[in-house]
């Protein structure tokens, strides 16, 4: 079994990766590092140890996924779990296989994030290629009506479907992976799954928790193992919202807008919801609560300039887009 990535080095070494363990502090560790290939999980302890013993395991299992394969793709956004992912396949790959991180584009995807896409796949080692995906033309997603996820990663697999068949790549030899975790499904709204499942794509993190990705990427040395969460623009609407390009757009120039007001890193948590009626619901962490509204007054002229009605300000909850 290969063990843990702890560092990676720089461009000029081969793509077998060097080792180094001085990349952690242990302090930094949570105190519950869990991983299994079963339901069962075993709990490890919180020092380097315990956690080079996670990614060990991620690197087992995910070498366990790929076996049989010479081509496999990453759907790859920069977040830190597809980040994960991308590192895993990378690590585990032998020598006569291919493996690419493919970012999709959309309206739905943020500038900010294709350059963290650029800059984690640059770091990583790992050949990034970008493609255009179709969703904003199906009107499922348009509709946004509860369904909009499905619709979004089935256009995006298939794209991916078509990458591998322009290089070649026969039925029987390549995998698709994604970074669900199995926090994620446990979660009844991921309708993306059912796409992910009629694609057959391998998810390398589902034997773990949010919590130990973040662990594995932080001993991996990923530099945005401890950024926020980082969902599609389209998320942010609430359902009904019809999602369209310029419903998109205007959330991204306003989450800009807000992050660099309240000097926000990617660290914390921001959305910009646009609820019915064109109205704005800015959701911040508590700590950054006071200042958002205070700062209102000062976002009323930009908010209604980019075409919202109205703009408010509450704690951020994942997933309230509702009201």
């Amino acid at each position: 079994m290969k063990r843990a990535i702890i560092k990676f080095c720089s461009k000029g070494t081969s793509r077998k990766r060097c080792f180094s363990a001085s990349v952690v502090d242990q302090e930094t560790i949570p105190s519950r590092v869990v991983v299994s290939h079963s339901s069962d999980l075993p709990a490890y302890s919180q020092d380097r140890v315990g956690a080079t013993n996670l990614v060990d395991e991620l690197l087992q299992y995910t070498r366990s996924l790929m076996d049989g394969s010479h081509h496999h793709i990453i759907a790859y956004s920069g977040g830190i779990d597809s980040s994960l992912v991308a590192a895993l396949v990378q690590e585990s790959a032998n020598d006569n296989e291919r493996v690419r991180a493919v970012l999709g584009l959309s309206p739905a995807v943020p500038a900010e994030q294709v350059t963290l896409a650029e800059e984690v796949a640059g770091f990583i080692g790992i050949p990034l290629e970008k493609i255009q995906t179709t969703e904003s033309s199906d009107e499922m997603y348009i509709e946004n009506s509860g369904q909009a996820c499905l619709a979004c990663k089935t256009h995006l697999y298939s794209c991916l479907d078509a990458v591998f068949e322009h290089t070649g790549a026969a039925a029987g030899d390549r995998k698709l992976y994604n970074g669900t975790n199995i926090d994620d499904l446990k979660d009844p709204t991921r309708l993306g799954l059912i796409a992910a499942d009629s694609f057959s794509v391998q998810s390398p993190l589902r034997v773990t928790t949010k919590d130990n990705v973040r662990v594995a990427a932080k001993l991996l040395g990923l530099p945005n193992w401890n950024y926020a969460a980082s969902p599609c623009l389209r998320s942010r609407l609430a359902l009904g919202v019809e999602a369209i390009p310029q419903h998109l757009e205007r959330i991204e120039k306003a989450e800009r807008h807000v992050r660099q007001s309240l000097s926000l890193d990617l660290t914390n948590n921001l959305r910009v919801r646009l609820l019915a009626k064109g109205k704005a619901m800015v959701e911040v962490e508590d700590k950054a609560l006071v200042d958002a509204k205070d700062s209102l007054k000062f976002w009323n002229p930009f908010f209604q300039e980019l075409g919202f009605s109205s703009v408010d300000v509450r704690a951020f909850k994942s997933g309230s887009v509702a009201t």
